[in-house]
């Protein structure tokens, strides 16, 4: 089996200058959507058509080991396939997909695989109350589809068919290079329909089954930005319901989105608008807040993300409180039992375990050991306008309240360090260290006032 993925559409009514197929759901391009699930079907060869914006297709999808198709005009789904025949080998099926169609699922692919043994035609149909702009599957007395006709071209008659065509089918190579030959743009549109195919097949005495997809959003296509949100709260709340199945507690499954890969453990609650990107790992009775961000990061068994959280790109240990409005740069990593509160930022840092740094501080480029208790407004100054520089902070140590550790400097094993401390040389084990200004106060001062204006 081979694949075509048509992608060469420019999505006038999207108003953007980004490719229609890379516009995304769930944080991918909805191209790369398709080009996963054909991928899982091992085709023999996989060729996409592009053409619009086709340099930015090509870099999305450059790890995509493909051939290319350039369709410099867009003549219509039988041009785009011919633009694909040189890289489609005689035998076998071609399965043709559209790369605007994200949502087709593998398992009604893998019907129509099944479905087309034997060199068969296999078109995905679908059944709708109103079928206004798709094309009509005509079949005859007996059932036998004979001819797939598009709304323009359709009669009153025809029209009020309510079974359509998707566009998705599988077709025999064998007949495919002649059929496509034959196509003729001789239609209301001006253009080589694919579906014109079906006929050929009928005239050819070629048997033509039919499968239809388990939802009807399977199918569904994106040209606006309207259709594009539609099918993203579709697939998000088909996330959502595997989450429930899994045994996640989700709040409220209409307001959470995965735009990654989600693994969860069990007892697993997520607040609602809560938003997952990447790879998230949560273990075992993590309890995640509301209005939370979570990219690329792991988070270990009965840790608690308060809301307003961003976590990316670090690791959190077991039992640790994080939040509400910390946030957690890429490089952070905690070790079990650790509190991070309100309004503190960890880039590029090691917390030790048990270690706490719960208000309005900023740790970057430290080591932290520990039972280390960081006061609030506490900032390692780490960066001299040129390079980054390391802060030590050892076991036990106290950081009293806005202290400013001016990096590199190292403080040692149980040491305390006095609020308001400007500390830039080491501080020893176990001693208070102290680094302030004197304190003055002058009786006579008085305060400035405004000159009197006459």
């Amino acid at each position: 089996m081979s694949c075509v993925i048509l992608a060469a559409g420019k999505g006038k009514r999207m108003y953007s200058d980004l490719p229609k197929v890379l516009h995304a759901i769930a944080g991918r391009p909805m191209l790369r959507h398709v080009v996963d699930t054909a991928m899982t079907l091992n085709p023999e060869q996989l060729c996409i058509v592009y053409g619009h914006g086709g340099d930015l297709v090509r870099e999305a999808l450059a790890d995509v080991s493909c051939e290319w198709a350039l369709q410099d005009q867009q003549l219509g789904t039988g041009h785009a396939v011919q633009m694909a025949l040189p890289a489609l080998p005689e035998t076998g099926s071609t399965l043709v997909l559209y790369g605007d169609v994200p949502l087709i699922r593998l398992i009604t692919l893998q019907q129509m695989l099944d479905a087309g043994q034997g060199d068969k035609m296999v078109l995905l149909t679908d059944i709708v109350d109103d079928a206004t702009g798709y094309g009509r599957i005509v079949r005859d007395a007996d059932q036998r589809v004979i001819s797939i006709v598009e709304e323009k071209d359709a009669s009153e008659a025809e029209r009020h068919i309510r079974e359509i065509n998707t566009g998705i089918m599988l077709l025999p190579n064998k007949h495919l290079h002649q059929w496509l030959g034959r196509l003729s743009n001789q239609n209301a549109q001006g253009e080589y329909y694919l579906t014109d195919v079906v006929g050929m097949a009928v005239a050819d005495g070629v048997e033509i089954a039919t499968v239809n997809p388990a939802h009807s959003w399977e199918t569904f296509g994106v040209n606006s930005k309207v259709q594009l949100a539609e099918l993203e709260r579709i697939h998000q709340l088909e996330l959502a319901d595997r989450l429930l199945q899994q045994g996640v507690t989700l709040l409220d499954p209409a307001r959470v989105d995965i735009r990654g890969q989600l693994e969860i453990g069990r007892d697993v609650i997520i607040d609602v608008n809560c938003v997952f990107e990447g790879k998230v790992v949560l273990g075992d009775r993590v309890r995640v807040g509301p209005n939370t961000v979570i990219k690329d990061a792991e988070i270990a068994a009965d840790t608690q993300v308060a809301a307003f959280s961003h976590i990316e790109n670090a690791r959190v240990g077991a039992d640790s409180r994080i939040g509400p409005f910390a946030r957690l740069r890429p490089g952070a990593h905690l070790a079990s039992g650790v509190h991070i509160g309100n309004f503190v930022e960890i880039k590029k840092s090691e917390i030790g375990e048990g270690s706490k740094v719960n208000h309005l501080s900023y740790v970057g480029d430290a080591m932290i050991g520990k039972g280390v208790n960081v006061g609030a407004g506490t900032i390692t100054c780490n960066y001299d306008g040129v390079n980054k520089h390391n802060t030590v902070i050892e076991d036990g140590a106290f950081i009293g309240s806005g202290s400013m550790l001016v990096a590199p400097v190292v403080v040692a094993k149980g040491a305390t360090i006095g609020a308001g401390s400007t500390i830039t040389r080491h501080a020893p084990e176990d001693q208070l260290t102290l680094a302030r200004a004197r304190q003055i106060s002058i009786p006579a001062w008085k305060r400035p006032a405004k000159d009197k204006i006459d």
